[in-house]
């Protein structure tokens, strides 16, 4: 008797999520969408100034107006700055930096007998949880795990006859669903923690910000997100996807080089060889990518933030000595036709970068996105909540900001001027506000149109479905988004609620003095 009610539930979850993804698919071409979104923004700047929308800056109360696009300086403007908006769109040099890494590594056969190996190595049933904890573990690396994991999970899962779609959906949920929780801290936790010093600071000038007053909640969140993320993917989107057939042209796996094992051996050597040279770069306090004078985490600040160049360079050394030792790469030649190949599949993914560049732009010139996050906040505060509702009326918040603007920091620039101080006069802690932020701020990415990763997930899944469009995403996704957001605010709130400190020494109170 029981069955019939949990079949009509889970009938209904997958009616709606068709009906997302039928609507979903029904919008643009994702490069038209951009530039709909993009005239919407420059329709949406003309009619806010027009009436008058401002806030107050958080921490100057200088008046935030929209600027109008519009105008003969705006028009300009857009002109003027086509090229540096599209040539300053991250997402896009990061991409193609590391793909040339990545590429010879791909095109030399490295992945292919990597993943043989780690098939032969990984219990069928642990597949699942290993990528969803790899791509939460990847943040530590910033955005490297955009990059690297949905085609390699996408590989693994259809070396074992499962849908490779499914490996991308388990890559992506933990690389973005999943931010912020770590192991370690990462260049997120250096970043945050500055910007809620200075907030502090508004109340209390003593007060310091550890880089770590976050790490015992993101540690306790890494097994927690893995679970959620495996019962997800095998429950929901692995029987949405249904059984795997792969194309005729993909169904003859190619076969292991006879020289292989050798070949593995000498890469490995070669990449243990490359992580040396890097930590010489790095560990001595001579190193040139460590941060001189400095005694944080932020020492190795510039080594985080070349992290584009160490991806690079960390598949490129070994995928050349793999194919070296294989015999595919011969001369420089090769190596160039490997890279040049890598970057004639992303023909499309540049043309999109195009469209979203403009539209981010656009976005950031009229002060939209800030005007809604300072809104937001200003509701906030007027509804006087206090305890578990107040906490999750916070994360709301920054769940929906999330939709809009995609940077952890960039909303944390314009949200901790106002949340830090307004806990902290409310006898909470400026470490517990982040770490409430930190959850908000992860859950909603894998269904945001706006994350300028999301084409590059899109570019992924068309090499197993050319069908699949933004609705496609969003269906798989918006499972992982609603069970993240719930298990993990349910987490940060309870753990609030005991008083557990979310870090050394960050404990949910805070005393105001005089």
């Amino acid at each position: 008797m029981s069955v019939a009610p949990t079949a009509a539930r889970r009938s209904r979850l997958t009616a709606l999520l068709d009906l997302i993804e039928r609507v979903g698919n029904r919008l643009p071409n994702p490069v038209t969408l951009f530039v709909i979104l993009a005239v919407v923004v420059l329709i949406a700047s003309a009619l806010a100034s027009g009436l008058g929308l401002s806030v107050a800056h958080p921490r100057t109360g200088e008046p935030i107006s929209a600027v109008n696009l519009l105008t003969r300086e705006g028009v300009q403007r857009m002109f003027t700055q086509a090229v540096n908006n599209f040539t300053g769109f991250a997402p896009l040099g990061t991409v193609l930096v590391a793909l040339i890494g990545i590429g010879v590594a791909e095109r030399s056969g490295l992945f292919a007998a990597l993943l043989r190996a780690l098939v032969a190595a990984v219990p069928a049933w642990a597949v699942t949880p290993t990528v969803v904890f790899a791509g939460i573990m990847s943040n530590v690396a910033s955005d490297a795990g955009y990059l690297i994991l949905p085609p390699v999970a996408a590989a693994l899962f259809a070396s074992l006859g499962r849908h490779p779609v499914a490996g991308v959906t388990a890559a992506f949920a933990g690389v973005a669903a999943g931010f912020s929780a770590n192991l370690l801290p990462g260049t997120i936790d250096v970043l945050l923690a500055g910007l809620t010093q200075e907030a502090t600071r508004l109340i209390d000038l003593d007060h310091r910000i550890e880089v770590v007053a976050n790490w015992y909640f993101m540690c306790a969140s890494v097994p927690v997100l893995v679970c959620v993320g495996w019962f997800v993917n095998t429950r929901f989107v692995e029987r949405r996807l249904g059984p795997w057939t792969p194309p005729q042209q993909q169904a003859a796996e190619e076969p292991p080089h006879p020289a292989e094992g050798r070949a593995l051996g000498i890469s490995g050597i070669a990449f243990l060889g490359t992580l040396l040279g890097l930590g010489l770069l790095v560990v001595p306090s001579w190193g040139p990518l460590r941060a001189a004078g400095d005694t944080t985490l932020a020492q190795i600040r510039p080594f985080m933030d070349g992290m584009v160049a160490v991806v690079l360079i960390a598949f490129f050394v070994p995928g050349l000595a793999f194919g070296l030792a294989t015999g595919k790469i011969r001369r420089d030649h090769d190596v160039a036709k490997m890279t040049g190949d890598t970057m004639a599949g992303m023909g499309s993914y540049i043309v999109l970068a195009f469209a979203a560049a403009q539209f981010v732009a656009y976005f950031r010139w009229s002060n939209l996105g800030t005007i809604l996050a300072v809104g937001l906040a200003d509701l906030l505060k007027a509804l006087h909540f206090s305890g578990a509702p107040l906490f999750i009326a916070f994360i709301l918040v920054a769940t929906t900001v999330n939709l809009f603007i995609s940077s952890a920091s960039a909303k944390w620039t314009a949200f901790a001027p106002v949340f830090v101080p307004m806990f902290m006069l409310l006898g909470y802690s400026p470490e517990a506000c982040q770490a409430m932020y930190r959850v908000g701020d992860s859950v909603t990415n894998v269904v945001t149109p706006l994350n300028p990763y999301l084409p590059l997930v899109l570019a992924y899944l068309h090499r197993y479905d050319p069908r699949m469009g933004l609705g496609s995403i969003i269906a798989l996704m918006l499972p992982f988004s609603i069970a993240f957001g719930v298990v993990w605010s349910a987490m940060v709130v309870a753990w609030l609620m005991l008083g557990w400190p979310v870090g050394p020494g960050a404990d949910l109170g805070y005393a105001v003095t005089p």
